[in-house]
């Protein structure tokens, strides 16, 4: 059985779908209701940083996908695993972060560091992925789109290769060839936000504008709905980003065995959600 932290977000939920699709034994678990699941999909609420109920969300699990909500700064990452080992877990996929790697200067990215090497350290076949800019960030324009068909957004041209990790994290669930493996999840492509607008807008087959934003006010934006510090590393790494996190990684290629899909693939299945 595989249990799915943090099964209600833009991961966690294509994530679950994939595995229930593939027959597996899934288990979701949320901090709030789970909505509308796959048939045969069991739910489980709980809380990551609820120590008293750690126990009882690994129940009966071989592998646990252990995504951190938020920083993460409030959980304990080593009480977290010790309590998915002593239920007999053997397998986690931790979804950590790009940055964890390329800015390991960076302090609201050092709980995910202190998450890899919690697994790393404590558990028999562990597998990190470190994804890059989400695809699904796009979801933020979705308000926008719905009531003006226009999205305001900073950095227009800068291109970075956003992903979504989904698949690669079911398939690194799975079994246990991705043991003991880091794996950096880009896109085939970078693109910029200008050129994802155009993509979405060609997904739904209505014009959809752009207005470029200023960094201030899209912090200002940001923040309303996200931790500062999350918001600072999002912009400095969307304004200005390094070399390695331009660069298209071959990780989703060497464990799907083909590339990764664009980011028009993605705009053509959520068009719904931004029509």
């Amino acid at each position: 059985m595989i249990v799915v932290t943090g099964a209600t977000g833009n991961v966690g939920r294509p994530l679950v779908e994939a595995l229930a699709a593939a027959g597996g034994e899934v288990t979701a678990v949320s901090r709030r209701d789970a909505g509308e699941l796959p048939a045969g999909v069991a739910h489980r609420r709980g809380d990551l940083a609820d120590a008293d109920g750690l126990k009882g969300l690994f129940e009966g699990a071989e592998a646990v996908y252990l995504l951190v909500p938020g920083l993460g700064d409030e959980l304990r990452p080593r009480e977290i695993v010790a309590a998915a080992v002593a239920r007999g877990v053997r397998r986690i996929v931790l979804q950590s972060s790009q940055l964890a790697g390329t800015r390991p200067e960076s302090v609201s990215h050092g709980p995910l560091r202190a998450f890899e090497a919690a697994v790393r350290e404590s558990v028999p076949e562990w597998t990190v992925l470190r994804p890059g800019g989400f695809a699904s960030n796009a979801f933020f324009w979705a308000g926008q789109v719905r009531a003006t068909r226009t999205v305001a957004a900073p950095f227009a041209d800068v291109a970075l290769p956003v992903v979504d990790p989904a698949e690669v994290a079911a398939a690194a669930l799975r079994g246990p060839a991705h043991a003991g493996r880091t794996y950096v999840l880009t896109g085939p492509a970078a693109v910029t936000p200008r050129e994802q607008v155009r993509a979405l807008a060609e997904a739904m087959g209505v014009p959809v504008g752009f207005a470029a934003l200023g960094a201030d006010e899209a912090r200002e934006r940001l923040v309303r709905f996200l931790p500062e510090e999350a918001v600072d590393g999002m912009l400095s790494v969307m304004g200005d980003p390094r070399e390695e996190e331009r660069r298209v990684s071959p990780d989703v290629e060497r464990v799907l065995g083909r590339a990764p899909r664009p980011f028009s693939a993605w705009a053509e299945r959520h068009a719904d959600a931004f029509a």
